[in-house]
């Protein structure tokens, strides 16, 4: 079975406009036009059994919205494959009692995306709903390392991933773009012994430009290297590394057929398809 832990979808209404958005800010291509429907396409065709869509609270007003929404989504499962956590803001008044909320809700987990929330990841606002996820056993899904739309957001390097650990209760938290996107050498350094997992999304293989003229480079389209993202999955242990594609801003087959590609024994690629992501998510 294949999860993918790290999708994004929108509501039909405004999808289309807010894949252009992101497409212009980020100069990136778009594999899907990101509504669920979409995605679930995409899933049959890559064989993926389950996706994880990860909303993001750009203002502490939507976070109940996009609560109640993931928890529609969330009725329709078992028919589209498509699983939702649920949202916070650093800023949102009543954290505490909507992460409970968030729980009674049945949703699995919160994405939580520092670039786009305008805080660091351990400023105090993000260590209390750490603490308060850790007690309900909500999953916790952040971004991590730099944005590629947001290249001057330096807001979730490792050093603070390591800081917030240490001073939260642990909550089980996912770490996307291998840890740290374009960080993974400072990944590599100082996040093994921390007990953090890591999603695959957008860290291996190229960047696929949205063909704009924007003057990528060749270093720019390249991201990590074939050897490193071994490295990183025997350092960490098969067991802490979740199949991630970032969809739509990442392919689904082409991500499926990469990972099969790389020297993983079967037992690690098993894991890392999807068996780390159904403990995780109870599934």
């Amino acid at each position: 079975m294949i999860i993918d832990i790290h999708t994004h979808t929108f509501p039909d209404a405004i999808a289309a406009a807010t894949v252009d958005k992101l497409q212009a800010a980020a100069h990136i291509h778009p594999f899907t036009n990101g509504t669920i429907a979409a995605l679930s396409t995409s899933m049959r065709a890559a064989g993926i059994a389950y996706a994880v869509n990860l909303p993001v609270a750009t203002s502490p007003r939507q976070v109940t919205q996009i609560n109640d929404t993931a928890a529609r989504i969330n009725e329709r499962t078992h028919e589209t494959g498509v699983l939702s956590f649920g949202a916070m803001h650093p800023d949102f008044v009543d954290w505490y009692a909507e992460l409970g909320r968030v729980a009674a809700l049945g949703v699995r987990g919160i994405k939580l995306h520092p670039p786009y929330q305008g805080a660091d990841f351990d400023d105090i606002r993000y260590l209390r709903i750490l603490d308060r996820a850790g007690e309900l056993g909500l999953v916790v899904l952040t971004h991590a390392g730099l944005d590629i739309g947001l290249p001057d957001a330096d807001r979730v390097t490792p050093h603070m991933i390591r800081r917030a650990i240490a001073a939260t209760k642990f909550a089980p938290l996912i770490c996307a773009h291998m840890g740290g996107w374009r960080q993974w050498d400072a990944v590599e350094e100082l996040l093994p012994d921390t007990g953090v997992y890591l999603d695959t999304s957008f860290s291996i293989g190229r960047v696929t430009p949205n063909g704009d003229g924007y003057p990528w480079t060749e270093t720019a389209l390249s991201l990590m290297q074939e050897a490193q993202f071994l490295r990183l999955v025997r350092t960490f242990g098969a067991a802490r590394i979740l199949f991630g594609t970032d969809s739509p801003w990442g392919g689904q087959s082409d991500a499926v057929e990469r990972l099969r590609r790389l020297p993983l024994t079967e037992s690690e690629q098993a894991s890392i398809f999807g068996g780390n992501a159904a403990r995780l998510l109870g599934l």
